[in-house]
Protein backbone atom coordinates (compact mmCIF):
# COMPACT_ATOMS: atom_id res chain seq x y z
CA UNK A 1 0.00 0.00 0.00
CA UNK A 2 1.29 3.43 -0.81
CA UNK A 3 1.86 6.11 1.58
CA UNK A 4 -0.63 8.45 0.31
CA UNK A 5 -3.48 5.88 0.86
CA UNK A 6 -1.91 5.00 4.59
CA UNK A 7 -2.00 8.86 5.39
CA UNK A 8 -5.72 8.80 4.19
CA UNK A 9 -7.10 6.29 6.42
CA UNK A 10 -4.86 7.53 8.97
CA UNK A 11 -6.55 10.91 8.59
CA UNK A 12 -9.48 9.68 9.32
CA UNK A 13 -9.02 7.04 11.93
CA UNK A 14 -10.04 9.04 14.94
CA UNK A 15 -13.25 9.35 13.73
CA UNK A 16 -13.60 5.65 13.17
CA UNK A 17 -12.22 4.98 16.51
CA UNK A 18 -14.57 7.30 18.33
CA UNK A 19 -17.75 5.69 16.09
CA UNK A 20 -16.60 2.33 16.61
CA UNK A 21 -16.66 3.18 20.77
CA UNK A 22 -20.29 4.56 20.47
CA UNK A 23 -20.77 1.61 18.61
CA UNK A 24 -19.40 -1.01 20.83
CA UNK A 25 -18.82 0.62 24.12
CA UNK A 26 -15.41 -0.82 24.52
CA UNK A 27 -12.39 0.93 23.23
CA UNK A 28 -10.28 -2.58 22.93
CA UNK A 29 -12.97 -4.21 20.33
CA UNK A 30 -13.05 0.06 19.13
CA UNK A 31 -9.53 -0.20 18.10
CA UNK A 32 -9.53 -4.38 16.88
CA UNK A 33 -13.02 -2.96 14.67
CA UNK A 34 -10.55 0.35 13.30
CA UNK A 35 -7.26 -2.27 12.63
CA UNK A 36 -9.92 -4.92 10.45
CA UNK A 37 -11.21 -1.59 8.64
CA UNK A 38 -7.31 -1.02 7.81
CA UNK A 39 -7.24 -4.56 6.64
CA UNK A 40 -10.18 -4.40 4.12
CA UNK A 41 -8.67 -0.43 2.90
CA UNK A 42 -5.72 -2.09 2.30
CA UNK A 43 -7.16 -5.00 0.08
CA UNK A 44 -9.80 -3.02 -1.59
CA UNK A 45 -9.17 -1.79 -4.98
CA UNK A 46 -9.19 2.15 -4.10
CA UNK A 47 -9.70 3.60 -7.42
CA UNK A 48 -13.27 2.25 -7.65
CA UNK A 49 -14.03 4.08 -4.40
CA UNK A 50 -15.47 7.35 -5.42
CA UNK A 51 -15.96 8.69 -1.55
CA UNK A 52 -13.28 6.94 0.81
CA UNK A 53 -14.72 8.40 3.80
CA UNK A 54 -18.46 6.84 3.03
CA UNK A 55 -16.64 3.98 1.98
CA UNK A 56 -14.59 3.59 5.92
CA UNK A 57 -17.40 4.50 7.36
CA UNK A 58 -19.60 1.97 5.93
CA UNK A 59 -17.02 -0.90 6.76
CA UNK A 60 -16.09 0.25 9.99
CA UNK A 61 -19.96 0.57 10.95
CA UNK A 62 -20.63 -3.08 9.49
CA UNK A 63 -17.86 -4.60 11.42
CA UNK A 64 -19.50 -3.20 14.67
CA UNK A 65 -22.37 -4.73 13.46
CA UNK A 66 -20.78 -8.11 12.82
CA UNK A 67 -19.52 -7.66 16.25
CA UNK A 68 -22.54 -6.56 17.68
CA UNK A 69 -24.64 -9.58 16.68
CA UNK A 70 -22.21 -12.35 16.86
CA UNK A 71 -21.96 -11.49 20.83
CA UNK A 72 -25.62 -11.46 21.26
CA UNK A 73 -25.85 -14.78 19.00
CA UNK A 74 -23.03 -15.85 22.23
CA UNK A 75 -24.44 -14.07 25.01
CA UNK A 76 -21.86 -12.52 25.79
CA UNK A 77 -23.26 -8.98 26.55
CA UNK A 78 -26.87 -9.32 27.37
CA UNK A 79 -28.01 -6.24 28.28
CA UNK A 80 -27.44 -5.64 32.07
CA UNK A 81 -24.21 -7.73 32.42
CA UNK A 82 -21.77 -5.08 32.03
CA UNK A 83 -21.04 -1.58 31.87
CA UNK A 84 -19.13 0.40 28.64
CA UNK A 85 -15.84 1.47 28.83
CA UNK A 86 -14.64 4.08 30.93
CA UNK A 87 -12.66 6.90 29.09
CA UNK A 88 -10.41 9.92 30.25
CA UNK A 89 -11.60 13.28 29.20
CA UNK A 90 -9.24 13.88 26.20
CA UNK A 91 -9.24 10.45 24.48
CA UNK A 92 -9.87 11.08 21.02
CA UNK A 93 -12.24 8.10 21.25
CA UNK A 94 -14.67 10.56 22.79
CA UNK A 95 -14.90 13.07 19.77
CA UNK A 96 -16.81 14.45 17.70
CA UNK A 97 -17.64 16.86 21.01
CA UNK A 98 -19.15 20.26 19.50
CA UNK A 99 -22.91 19.64 19.96
CA UNK A 100 -25.05 18.70 22.90
CA UNK A 101 -25.97 15.72 21.54
CA UNK A 102 -22.53 14.35 20.28
CA UNK A 103 -21.35 14.50 23.96
CA UNK A 104 -24.33 12.87 24.89
CA UNK A 105 -24.47 10.13 22.86
CA UNK A 106 -20.77 9.13 24.73
CA UNK A 107 -21.71 9.61 28.09
CA UNK A 108 -21.77 6.63 30.45
CA UNK A 109 -25.68 6.75 30.85
CA UNK A 110 -26.43 6.95 27.20
CA UNK A 111 -23.73 4.11 26.48
CA UNK A 112 -25.50 2.24 28.90
CA UNK A 113 -28.65 2.64 27.40
CA UNK A 114 -28.02 1.40 24.04
CA UNK A 115 -26.77 -1.95 25.09
CA UNK A 116 -31.07 -2.18 25.20
CA UNK A 117 -31.58 -1.56 21.45
CA UNK A 118 -31.02 -3.88 18.45
CA UNK A 119 -27.80 -3.03 16.74
CA UNK A 120 -29.37 -2.09 13.43
CA UNK A 121 -30.93 0.39 16.25
CA UNK A 122 -27.77 1.31 17.80
CA UNK A 123 -26.02 2.11 14.38
CA UNK A 124 -29.05 4.45 13.26
CA UNK A 125 -28.59 6.15 16.43
CA UNK A 126 -25.03 6.53 16.90
CA UNK A 127 -24.84 7.40 12.80
CA UNK A 128 -27.54 10.19 13.41
CA UNK A 129 -27.15 11.59 16.68
CA UNK A 130 -23.44 12.01 17.09
CA UNK A 131 -22.20 12.06 13.41
CA UNK A 132 -25.08 14.08 11.78
CA UNK A 133 -26.17 11.74 9.00
CA UNK A 134 -28.91 12.06 7.11
CA UNK A 135 -31.39 9.11 6.49
CA UNK A 136 -30.15 8.69 3.29
CA UNK A 137 -26.66 8.12 3.77
CA UNK A 138 -27.15 6.20 7.26
CA UNK A 139 -29.89 3.89 4.48
CA UNK A 140 -26.80 3.14 2.16
CA UNK A 141 -24.18 2.53 5.09
CA UNK A 142 -26.55 0.33 6.41
CA UNK A 143 -28.11 -1.18 3.41
CA UNK A 144 -31.98 -0.02 4.57
CA UNK A 145 -34.55 1.93 3.00
CA UNK A 146 -34.72 5.66 4.37
CA UNK A 147 -38.05 5.38 5.89
CA UNK A 148 -36.54 2.12 7.58
CA UNK A 149 -33.81 4.49 9.26
CA UNK A 150 -36.35 6.94 10.21
CA UNK A 151 -38.23 4.29 12.03
CA UNK A 152 -35.32 2.63 14.15
CA UNK A 153 -33.91 6.74 14.84
CA UNK A 154 -37.17 7.26 16.37
CA UNK A 155 -37.54 3.87 17.99
CA UNK A 156 -34.51 4.70 19.77
CA UNK A 157 -35.14 7.86 20.30
CA UNK A 158 -38.06 7.71 22.06
CA UNK A 159 -36.18 3.88 24.07
CA UNK A 160 -33.28 6.88 25.54
CA UNK A 161 -35.62 9.71 26.34
CA UNK A 162 -37.82 7.29 27.88
CA UNK A 163 -34.74 7.00 30.62
CA UNK A 164 -33.01 9.83 30.58
CA UNK A 165 -35.69 12.23 32.36
CA UNK A 166 -34.10 14.54 34.58
CA UNK A 167 -33.20 18.32 34.99
CA UNK A 168 -30.68 20.79 33.88
CA UNK A 169 -27.38 19.32 34.01
CA UNK A 170 -25.05 21.09 36.87
CA UNK A 171 -21.89 23.79 35.44
CA UNK A 172 -18.70 21.99 36.14
CA UNK A 173 -17.75 23.83 39.06
CA UNK A 174 -20.97 23.17 41.17
CA UNK A 175 -20.78 19.32 40.00
CA UNK A 176 -17.42 19.35 41.63
CA UNK A 177 -19.03 20.88 44.72
CA UNK A 178 -21.61 18.63 45.29
CA UNK A 179 -19.65 15.21 44.49
CA UNK A 180 -17.32 16.74 47.02
CA UNK A 181 -19.78 17.17 49.10
CA UNK A 182 -21.30 13.57 48.64
CA UNK A 183 -17.92 11.78 48.88
CA UNK A 184 -17.72 13.61 52.15
CA UNK A 185 -20.74 12.18 53.30
CA UNK A 186 -19.91 8.90 51.90
CA UNK A 187 -16.43 8.54 53.54
CA UNK A 188 -18.20 9.89 56.85
CA UNK A 189 -21.24 7.57 57.48
CA UNK A 190 -23.52 10.17 57.27
CA UNK A 191 -26.63 8.44 55.36
CA UNK A 192 -29.31 11.47 55.62
CA UNK A 193 -26.83 14.09 54.34
CA UNK A 194 -26.23 11.38 51.61
CA UNK A 195 -30.32 11.13 50.82
CA UNK A 196 -30.38 14.51 50.97
CA UNK A 197 -27.99 14.89 47.99
CA UNK A 198 -29.63 12.71 45.79
CA UNK A 199 -32.95 13.36 43.26
CA UNK A 200 -36.30 11.74 44.10
CA UNK A 201 -35.40 9.60 40.58
CA UNK A 202 -31.66 8.51 41.07
CA UNK A 203 -30.09 5.42 39.88
CA UNK A 204 -27.21 3.66 40.72
CA UNK A 205 -25.62 1.18 38.59
CA UNK A 206 -22.23 -0.98 39.68
CA UNK A 207 -20.08 -4.02 38.31
CA UNK A 208 -19.85 -4.85 41.82
CA UNK A 209 -15.97 -4.19 42.03
CA UNK A 210 -15.76 -6.44 38.95
CA UNK A 211 -16.82 -9.44 40.75
CA UNK A 212 -20.32 -9.76 40.03
CA UNK A 213 -22.01 -11.74 37.05
CA UNK A 214 -24.33 -9.19 36.19
CA UNK A 215 -24.60 -5.36 37.21
CA UNK A 216 -25.82 -4.56 40.68
CA UNK A 217 -28.75 -1.49 40.08
CA UNK A 218 -30.36 0.56 42.86
CA UNK A 219 -32.91 2.63 42.90
CA UNK A 220 -34.61 5.09 45.17
CA UNK A 221 -32.79 7.44 47.53
CA UNK A 222 -32.87 4.95 50.66
CA UNK A 223 -31.45 2.17 49.16
CA UNK A 224 -28.86 4.17 46.76
CA UNK A 225 -27.79 5.62 49.88
CA UNK A 226 -27.02 2.54 51.73
CA UNK A 227 -25.24 0.88 48.71
CA UNK A 228 -22.90 4.13 48.07
CA UNK A 229 -22.34 4.32 52.55
CA UNK A 230 -21.44 0.38 51.89
CA UNK A 231 -19.40 0.84 48.89
CA UNK A 232 -17.15 3.57 49.72
CA UNK A 233 -16.67 2.19 53.27
CA UNK A 234 -13.09 1.07 53.51
CA UNK A 235 -12.17 -2.45 54.91
CA UNK A 236 -9.18 -4.21 54.95
CA UNK A 237 -10.95 -7.09 52.24
CA UNK A 238 -11.44 -3.66 50.12
CA UNK A 239 -7.74 -3.07 50.72
CA UNK A 240 -6.42 -6.36 50.09
CA UNK A 241 -8.67 -6.43 46.55
CA UNK A 242 -7.34 -3.21 45.39
CA UNK A 243 -4.03 -3.91 46.16
CA UNK A 244 -4.05 -1.36 48.92
CA UNK A 245 -5.45 2.34 50.20
CA UNK A 246 -6.32 3.88 46.94
CA UNK A 247 -5.67 8.03 47.05
CA UNK A 248 -9.21 9.60 45.64
CA UNK A 249 -9.18 11.72 42.75
CA UNK A 250 -11.46 13.82 40.77
CA UNK A 251 -11.37 13.38 37.39
CA UNK A 252 -14.14 14.05 33.90
CA UNK A 253 -14.86 10.36 32.48
CA UNK A 254 -17.18 10.19 29.62
CA UNK A 255 -17.95 14.13 30.14
CA UNK A 256 -18.69 13.31 33.70
CA UNK A 257 -17.25 13.99 36.87
CA UNK A 258 -15.51 11.06 38.17
CA UNK A 259 -14.24 9.87 41.51
CA UNK A 260 -10.99 7.43 40.19
CA UNK A 261 -9.05 5.34 42.77
CA UNK A 262 -5.81 4.85 42.14
CA UNK A 263 -2.83 3.02 44.08
CA UNK A 264 0.52 3.28 43.34
CA UNK A 265 -0.26 4.95 40.13
CA UNK A 266 -2.97 2.31 38.86
CA UNK A 267 -6.64 3.06 38.65
CA UNK A 268 -8.53 0.35 40.36
CA UNK A 269 -11.91 1.96 40.19
CA UNK A 270 -14.10 4.72 39.03
CA UNK A 271 -17.23 6.09 39.67
CA UNK A 272 -19.12 8.57 37.04
CA UNK A 273 -21.51 10.99 38.70
CA UNK A 274 -24.52 12.47 36.85
CA UNK A 275 -25.08 15.60 38.58
CA UNK A 276 -28.78 17.55 37.89
CA UNK A 277 -30.09 20.33 39.42
CA UNK A 278 -27.80 20.39 42.71
CA UNK A 279 -28.04 16.96 42.96
CA UNK A 280 -26.90 13.58 42.18
CA UNK A 281 -29.11 11.62 39.47
CA UNK A 282 -27.22 8.78 38.84
CA UNK A 283 -23.70 7.14 39.50
CA UNK A 284 -21.78 4.41 37.66
CA UNK A 285 -19.51 2.08 39.67
CA UNK A 286 -16.36 0.28 37.73
CA UNK A 287 -13.76 -1.80 38.95
CA UNK A 288 -13.44 -4.77 36.84
CA UNK A 289 -9.84 -4.62 35.24
CA UNK A 290 -10.58 -5.27 31.83
CA UNK A 291 -12.72 -2.36 31.52
CA UNK A 292 -10.43 0.06 33.30
CA UNK A 293 -7.23 -0.66 30.47
CA UNK A 294 -7.88 2.14 28.67
CA UNK A 295 -8.53 4.66 31.28
CA UNK A 296 -5.14 3.17 33.64
CA UNK A 297 -3.40 3.93 30.53
CA UNK A 298 -3.77 7.33 30.00
CA UNK A 299 -3.80 8.04 33.86
CA UNK A 300 -0.42 7.72 33.29
CA UNK A 301 -0.15 10.72 31.49
CA UNK A 302 -1.84 12.87 33.13
CA UNK A 303 -1.56 15.41 36.22
CA UNK A 304 -4.30 14.32 38.66
CA UNK A 305 -3.39 17.47 40.88
CA UNK A 306 -4.30 16.65 44.82
CA UNK A 307 -6.47 13.77 45.80
CA UNK A 308 -9.34 14.93 47.60
CA UNK A 309 -8.92 11.57 49.80
CA UNK A 310 -5.35 10.78 50.50
CA UNK A 311 -5.67 7.43 51.57
CA UNK A 312 -9.07 5.94 51.47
Amino acid sequence: MDSAAVDQFEAGRNRLASLAYRLLGSAADAEDAVQDTFLRWQAADRERIEVPEAWLTKVATNLCLDRLRSAQARHERTAGAWLPEPLLDGDPMLGPADTFEQRESVTLAVLTLLEHLSPTERAVYVLREAFSYSHAEIAAILDITTSASQQHAHRARTRVAAERRRGGAADPASARRVVEEFLAAATSGRTDRLVALLTEDVTAVSDGAGLARRLLRYRSRERVATFVRAGFKPTPAKRRLAGGSPALHLARVNGALAVVAVVGGRVVGAVAFEVSDGKVASLYGIAATDRLARLDEAWQHHEPGVPVIDTW
